[in-house]
């Protein structure tokens, strides 16, 4: 483990987890968390940010830095931040997903979905499903789209994933960051690694499903992918997570669940790393490596 990893791991537990541990304010905490990446998270130079939107109405954040020396393909990528559901935006990912485009040579699509408590399950899906459909209409076909996100951003995803499987309309590829799968919070690592877990403490897990949900059942497919039917052919996906946090198990679970679909599932799991290390890309060491295995999965499929 790097020092800088260390250091990070040592503020995000003193000084984000005990807050984040009796907070009750969806303001304060997308200020906390647009206040973390403005002053922690670092775009590469010539990095580029255009705000946009696709007919008919799916906002969202336009994200490239891509050098010439790699080809340029018909691809890109629609991701999906993360955030808890109530948090989070384009712009709090983008110095990430920058560096990203600069990995693979990919254009970035991530869309500015609705959050909860205001727009509560399924807004954000919806939103979600027609950035996908927007990109569709723009003229790419799946299988030139890679679906990407973390954490509540990865529990979009896959029950996307698992919409777009059933209408044989798969991407070309899957990849996320310490995905939430199940709602109803069965995994193990909830418990087991509850004082492992630098960032998220597990007694705040309840409120924000509430607060996202509004009363929905957590166990519908919908809102808990984990519970969803992946019809095949399904797309290999890519799952990366920490073996300390309180997602684990919601990331071997879903890799499980894919595998008895018939999918090809890799799973790149990290010791002693925080909750989506990759935001701290720039300024971790171990965040740039995480991201390059996530490339170099890209530039496989």
């Amino acid at each position: 483990m790097s020092l800088r990893l260390g250091l990070f791991k040592l503020s995000l537990r003193f000084a984000v987890k005990r807050r984040l541990a009796r907070m009750r304010d969806p303001q304060e905490a997308r200020r906390i968390f647009s206040a973390l990446a403005r002053y922690l998270f670092r775009a590469p130079p010539f990095s580029l940010f255009l705000p946009g939107t696709l007919p008919p109405d799916t906002s969202g954040l336009w994200i490239s830095c891509r050098p010439s020396r790699l080809p340029v393909r018909r691809r890109i990528i629609l991701y999906v931040h993360g955030g808890g559901f109530i948090t989070g935006s384009p712009q709090t990912h983008g110095a990430m997903l920058a560096r990203l485009s600069r990995l693979t040579g990919m254009e970035v699509f991530a869309p500015d979905y609705r959050l909860a408590p205001e727009h509560p399950f399924p807004a954000g899906l919806d939103d979600v499903r027609d950035a996908f459909e927007a990109l569709l209409g723009r003229g790419y076909l799946p299988d030139e789209i890679l679906l990407g996100g973390d954490s509540a951003g990865g529990t979009l995803v896959f029950a996307l994933l698992a919409q777009l499987c059933r209408e044989g309309r798969a991407p070309r590829a899957v990849f996320t960051f310490s995905p939430l799968t199940d709602l109803t919070f069965a995994s193990p690592s909830f418990t087991q690694n509850a004082l492992t877990d630098p960032l998220f403490p597990p007694e705040g897990k309840e409120y924000l499903r509430d607060l996202y949900l509004a009363g929905h059942p957590p166990d519908d497919p919908r809102a808990s992918p984990l519970h969803a039917k992946f019809t095949p052919p399904l797309p290999p996906v890519f799952l990366q997570y920490s073996e300390s946090e309180i997602l684990r198990d919601d990331s071997r679970r879903m890799a499980e669940v894919l595998r008895n679909s018939g999918g090809t599932v890799i799973e790149d799991a990290w010791p002693d790393t925080p909750h989506v290390w990759v935001l701290a890309d720039g300024w971790v060491p171990e965040a740039r490596e995480a991201l390059k295995r996530v490339a170099a999965f890209i530039a496989s499929v």
